[in-house]
């Protein structure tokens, strides 16, 4: 079982435009509206290559409701924990060049006793060997250290967890330890270690910092130039040839998602990560925060290589 988390879950409406006027009217050629925040993306991903997932999330007011409708036709389970508010309404805007603009509101502010429903939600949710991704911001009102707090009751269950989140979540769970496996990408993961990273062997370096404290691996993602995968002992690098995306947004979701469904059918680590950035390739194609089925995806399109030279630059991937 993979439950992923969403603490500030969206939904996600999606215009389509030539060109963005900005200051000027713009007219979407199409609109999209999805469930939307990072491990909702991820639960989408895996149900829609039949991986069994659960999906706990807060909702409140209208779009709360919208939120668990849209997610009804998909084979995603759902644990709704009712909060005071209304759920948050992202806009994206994409234009025809590939170019994205994301407006994304603050959501409800959560308080403690909220907190501790969504915790017990996953709580009873998971059991030995199961896989729980942590996945994006965090509302207001719960604290930065909200995902350690969730490591710890997830391995009293037996169970791992997955990260990927930025800023002071990141910071904390990374200097706690206890992560099975993190995906940040490279601007976050410079943040985390204080220095600018430009090539793999500057990414390698901050990653097993972190791993150090006690994260098992991470999952770093390059976007356009594709992702690197850092254990203790090895690290593997994975891309394909360039693509004109129709939106980047919940591409990052996808991969990790990619990475846990190989994982759960006996993957060994650069598998993981060709798969990985397989399912975020195949995301890119399509529009809003679709998520791609089995027959878009294009494993054999990516290439993989081990413990590439640390002197390359990483935006010459």
């Amino acid at each position: 079982m993979i439950v992923t988390l969403t603490p500030n879950p969206s939904v996600d409406r999606a215009y389509d435009v030539e060109a963005l006027a900005r200051g000027g009217i713009n007219r979407a050629g199409a609109v999209h509206v999805d469930a939307g925040g990072k491990g909702i993306n991820v639960s989408r991903a895996l149900a829609a290559h039949a991986v069994p997932t659960v999906a706990v999330l807060p909702v409140g007011g209208a779009d709360g409701e919208l939120l668990v409708t849209l997610l009804a036709p998909t084979d995603v389970t759902v644990r709704a924990v009712p909060v005071p508010g209304d759920t948050r309404s992202n806009i994206t805007l994409q234009e025809s060049d590939g170019t994205t603009t994301k407006i994304n509101a603050p959501g409800p502010e959560l308080d403690t006793a909220a907190g501790a429903r969504l915790l017990a939600a996953v709580v009873a949710t998971v059991g030995p060997g199961d896989t729980v991704v942590g996945a994006g911001s965090l509302p207001r009102g719960l604290a930065p250290d909200f995902y350690v707090t969730l490591a710890a009751a997830v391995r009293e269950r037996g169970a791992r967890l997955v990260l990927d989140t930025s800023g002071g979540p990141l910071v904390a769970a990374a200097r706690a330890g206890g992560v099975a496996l993190a995906k940040p990408n490279d601007d976050e993961l410079a943040e985390l270690v204080g220095r600018e990273l430009t090539t793999v062997g500057d990414v390698v370096e901050a990653a097993r910092e972190v791993l150090a404290r006690g994260t098992d691996a991470l999952l770093v993602s390059l976007g356009a130039h594709g992702a690197l995968l850092v254990t203790a002992d090895h690290h593997w690098w994975a891309s394909g040839p360039a693509l004109v995306p129709a939106s980047t947004v919940g591409a990052g979701d996808t991969t990790l998602a990619g990475y846990l469904a190989a994982e759960h059918a006996g993957a060994d680590p650069a598998d993981c990560l060709r798969t990985a950035v397989a399912w975020g390739r195949a995301a890119v194609l399509l529009p809003g925060t679709a998520v791609p089925g089995p027959d878009l995806v294009d494993v054999d399109a990516v290439t993989l290589v081990p413990d590439p030279a640390p002197a390359t630059l990483v935006k010459e991937l």
